[in-house]
């Protein structure tokens, strides 16, 4: 990856972090998004040939921004070759419990911030004849599991849009890789919405004990270099993906007999 334009959203925390860590090693150029100004800067400071690096604060609900922010994002470097689609906020409350809000905002910014920024950096791909989407959706893109349906319902819509967009433009040499990672040891279930759009604030033993960050973007990282399609990464979990291929009903008591909340 040397010397390639990588640009990672959710890049302050987690899985983005880790990612601009670890490439910032390869000697490739990064641009870091996130909201968060100061938590990217932190982000920069611990990673390695800083000169490569940039930082650029994107709120994934500014759909209208999207244009701006990819023309400032070409500027940096002079290309993109990579976008790496991280962005994202997870949930924790029953359907019943749960106020429409929450799932708007949850399919604003897993789905359609997602959707508008990939939208908005297609043509640079397509005119400069390549390109590559990266889009880390999950395990829950591929099936359902209890206490997360809206976070469910925009992961499998990933699947969908990003499906099409390879089909449309393999022509235009535009790849797309969907990574859908199980439990991994990040603050993603701290900062899951509830019910009434609240914060959790609190972790769970699945997400504890889930694949060491560090593990799974080196897995991640590679899967992206050899331009998987699709890939699933995790423990127990990512068996449910290849359960539901022979048995829907089995899996549907697997999941009920879980733990997992």
């Amino acid at each position: 990856m040397k010397d390639k334009v990588i640009w990672i959203t959710g890049a302050s925390s987690g899985i983005g972090e880790e990612l601009a860590k670890q490439y910032s090693k390869t000697g490739a150029r990064l641009i870091l998004s996130a909201r968060r100004k100061l938590a990217l800067q932190a982000v920069k400071d611990s990673c390695e040939n800083q000169k490569n690096i940039q930082i650029l604060p994107l709120d994934l609900i500014a759909f209208k921004a999207m244009d701006s922010h990819v023309e400032k994002a070409v500027a940096f470097f002079g290309s993109i070759d990579l976008l790496i689609n991280n962005g994202g906020v997870s949930q924790r409350s029953l359907i019943a419990e749960t106020n429409f809000d929450v799932y708007k905002e949850l399919m604003d910014i897993n789905y359609l911030g997602t959707v508008a920024l990939s939208k908005a950096l297609l043509p640079y791909f397509i005119k400069q004849k390549k390109g590559h989407f990266a889009v880390v959706t999950s395990v829950m893109g591929k099936f359902g599991s209890p206490f997360r349906s809206g976070y469910c319902g925009a992961k499998h819509a990933l699947h969908g849009f990003f499906d099409v967009l390879r089909m449309e433009h393999q022509k235009d040499n535009v790849d797309v890789t969907l990574i859908c990672p199980g439990f991994v040891q990040t603050n993603v279930t701290i900062n899951a919405l509830t019910g009434n759009g609240e914060r959790l604030n609190h972790d769970d033993p699945a997400t504890k004990n889930g694949l060491e960050v560090s593990f799974f973007c080196n897995k991640m990282i590679r899967a992206i270099g050899s331009k998987k399609w699709e890939v699933s990464f995790g423990k127990k979990e990512k068996l449910g993906v290849f359960v539901k291929r022979f048995s829907q009903k089995l899996l549907h008591a697997i999941v009920m007999r879980s733990n997992v909340r």
